[in-house]
């Protein structure tokens, strides 16, 4: 399927329900631990199903932890729309938030986004976030919009990973200021 096509309601109701059975899964025990035989019985789907929607557990984790992209994105964004410039050393209260609401499922991103911003849930992370960056800076008329796009996506996802594999010390309030006054710099540096 092709960004932008209807979704068969039938098929997001069973990744749904697949994505949802995970959670609960990587609620109990680490990702490597969970098996697709008692994701699909608590999903209650069969099997072969699970094949027809996902190559393996990691696709369908990355497709669950999604969310998170989309989230950070907007958090990232939050000031927009309002008058004036943002503040540059508090972040906008959405991104404080989005750090805090992590913390339920800590072990599985930290097994999909590693130190640095690496692995499955990094790679999106960065991807969006830079093509959203990319799209900004643009629309700004910034000669420089790709390099600070990347500057933006990997300073973010690197700092998000490094806090939840605890390489950072803060509570979601203080990294959420951190990080904003990093990306608040890399758009004034040129």
């Amino acid at each position: 399927m092709t960004r932008g096509e209807p979704e068969d309601p039938r098929a997001a109701r069973t990744r749904a329900r697949l994505r949802a059975a995970l959670l609960q899964e990587c609620a109990e025990r680490p990702l490597e631990e969970v098996g697709v035989a008692a994701l699909v019985r608590r999903a209650g789907v069969g099997r072969a199903t699970f094949y027809v929607h996902y190559p393996d557990l990691e696709a369908l984790a990355v497709d669950a932890c999604a969310d998170v992209v989309r989230e950070a994105v907007e958090a990232l964004h939050a000031w927009q729309g309002r008058p004036g410039r943002p503040d540059p050393v508090r972040a906008p209260a959405a991104l404080a938030e989005f750090f805090g609401s992590l913390t339920p499922h800590t072990a599985l991103y930290r097994a999909l986004l590693t130190p640095g911003g690496g692995g499955p849930l990094g790679r999106v992370l960065h991807r969006d976030l830079r093509a959203y960056s990319l799209r900004e800076r643009q629309r700004a008329g910034a000669a420089d919009a790709p390099l600070i796009a990347s500057a933006v996506a990997a300073t973010f996802a690197g700092v998000l990973a490094d806090w939840l594999h605890g390489d950072l010390d803060g509570t979601p309030g203080e990294i959420a200021d951190q990080v904003w006054q990093l990306l608040v710099t890399l758009h004034a540096s040129r």
